[in-house]
């Protein structure tokens, strides 16, 4: 039923699993899904908050009407309460609901039980200064923040110590509050409580296209993500798509932020944005970032579609070079294959012989450069023979012509093809060229890359996305033989009547035929007639033929 009822798709990128988790319940809480029965109360991720107080404490709270500054969410309780045991063993504050002041006026005639197994200084009695409690908080804060090396370093060099003197449980322990602190440091950065109602954009662009992303945070929240393509217009900047695009987008999203976060300055935005920040740093900046990995994502996927759709559109990308380099890497190649060629023959019984050449240019058909060729030189259906001739034919024409040769040659067919290629190219014409060759099994599948000499069969899976690029080179090569031998055969077995008559030939043949519409018709055409239809000396025959 979910996928029945699935309208449109949006990707939004982020960090981590962690950061996916928190932003799932932010949206979920938002627009209440049909199909979705988790995450729908009005509960929400616990935060740690640091009360705004003349001597401020540390909560566990999902709150948000408490008074201070928050950090979190925390999508797993039992991390952050291990956090907060962490926080409590290297500092001592304080716990208890007295109201203190910095005034000097002490609420408590004698400190708590806290105070006696070390957990807190009592500043409730006058036992440690409010400068001295404040420093403490300062360093809880810069922990909550993920500015803990320091600290991290130290407990490090404490583990050693305690494993170097055999107390093995203490230094394990001491182990797990260092992985939690690391776990910790790869907080969320799809929530921040200090980032209130803010519009995030971001844009990405090339020589034809710019692409742009709008973030809405709403109460430190990512609730929407929209990306968009533009077609660029002659020198059209960056700047100037953003003046365009971001007035819109912040109608079409009814946006009430008054903060605009840019990678640039931009002109003659909605009056609404009363401050614009450019290139900002600490959560801004990573929200900016977090934005340019959205659009780029979503500019990815725009000339993927491209791509489908037209094979030739688009530049060298980055998946066919990592392919490249992998059978760069696979076959110990000096150079990375940027061009491909590829060869197969096609015959029917000996008849109508033909072989055709493929062109795979960083990874994509290169069709200005597809060859096709008649055999002129073999008699019979000898695929060999045939393999080697347009194979000679080919790289002699390239060598006298002071053209580069190919990176690599992949040949349709197994051991034999490749014994054929080799003698030629290497033993006859001299040239260094590697040499592949993509063997099928029973059922004319590709199964099996075959490299070297001898030749050995190359490990790959047939999942593999290089085995797919290898199997769509054979592939077209084999369609592009195949196509090439049916219009020749065609030609060639187009026969009437009239090409039984010396000196007229196919096209003539044809001419007359779709001109006149039949034989029977143009058997009954005067001399005078065919004459002016095909010229004196044809007409005179044909004449002659029919009379």
């Amino acid at each position: 039923m979910l996928v029945r009822n699935i309208y449109d798709i949006r990707i939004t990128v982020v960090a981590t699993e962690v950061d996916a988790l928190l932003l799932e319940n932010n949206l979920i809480k938002r627009y209440k899904p049909r199909y979705n029965s988790m995450l729908k109360d009005d509960k929400s991720y616990p935060y740690l908050c640091i009360t705004a107080e003349d001597y401020p404490r540390l909560l566990f709270t999902r709150n948000h009407h408490i008074k201070g500054q928050f950090f979190g969410p925390y999508p797993n309780q039992r991390i952050l309460r291990e956090l907060q045991d962490i926080i409590r063993q290297l500092f001592t504050y304080r716990t208890c609901e007295r109201n203190l002041k910095v005034d000097g006026s002490h609420p408590a005639d004698r400190p708590c039980m806290k105070h006696q197994i070390g957990l807190c200084q009592a500043p409730c009695v006058g036992l440690q200064s409010h400068d001295d409690y404040m420093a403490t908080i300062e360093n809880i804060r810069r922990i909550l923040k993920g500015d803990f090396g320091e600290i991290l370093d130290e407990m490090k060099s404490r583990m050693l110590t305690l494993a170097n003197e055999l107390r093995f449980e203490e230094a394990d322990a001491l182990k797990r509050k260092v992985h939690l602190l690391e776990e910790y440091q790869s907080r969320s950065t799809v929530v921040d409580a200090n980032v209130r109602d803010v519009d995030v954009f971001n844009i990405l662009s090339d020589d034809k296209y710019a692409y742009v992303n709008m973030m809405r945070i709403k109460n430190g929240s990512i609730i929407y993500s929209f990306s968009s393509e533009i077609k660029k217009q002659l020198d059209e900047g960056d700047a100037e798509i953003l003046a365009t695009i971001v007035p819109a987008l912040h109608e079409q999203t009814q946006s009430t932020a008054q903060e605009a976060v840019l990678p640039i300055k931009v002109d003659d935005i909605p009056d609404e944005y009363i401050r614009q920040n450019v290139n900002p740093k600490g959560d801004r900046r990573k929200l900016l970032d977090l934005s340019l990995r959205n659009v780029a994502a979503y500019a990815q996927q725009c000339r993927h579609q491209r791509a489908l759709v037209n094979p030739d559109e688009g530049t060298f990308s980055r998946r066919n070079e990592h392919l490249l380099e992998r059978i760069q890497h696979t076959l110990n190649l000096p150079t990375l294959p940027v061009n491909i060629e590829s060869f197969d023959n096609s015959n029917t019984q000996g008849a109508y012989p033909v072989a055709a050449m493929v062109r795979f240019t960083n990874g994509k058909p290169n069709r200005s450069e597809y060859r096709k060729f008649n055999i002129k030189t073999v008699e019979g259906p000898d695929d060999y023979a045939s393999m080697a001739e347009v194979i000679y034919r080919r790289y002699k024409r390239l060598a006298d012509d002071g053209k580069p040769m190919p990176d690599l040659l992949i040949v349709d067919g197994g051991r034999g093809q490749m014994e054929v290629a080799r003698q030629v190219i290497q033993d006859e014409l001299h040239l260094q060229i590697p040499i592949a060759g993509l063997a099928k099994d029973d059922r004319h599948r590709t199964s099996e890359l075959l490299y070297g000499f001898p030749p050995a069969v190359v490990g790959m899976k047939p999942t593999d996305p290089l085995f797919h690029l290898l199997e769509q080179i054979q592939n077209e090569v084999h369609r592009f033989a195949i196509t090439f031998h049916k219009d020749k055969r065609s030609r060639g077995t187009f026969r009437t009547q009239l090409t039984d008559i010396p000196g007229i030939g196919e096209k003539t043949a044809r001419d007359l035929l779709l001109r006149f519409g039949s034989v029977k018709q143009i058997r009954n055409l005067t001399l005078a007639d065919l004459q002016q239809a095909v010229g004196k000396v044809k007409g005179e025959a044909i004449f002659n033929f029919f009379q």
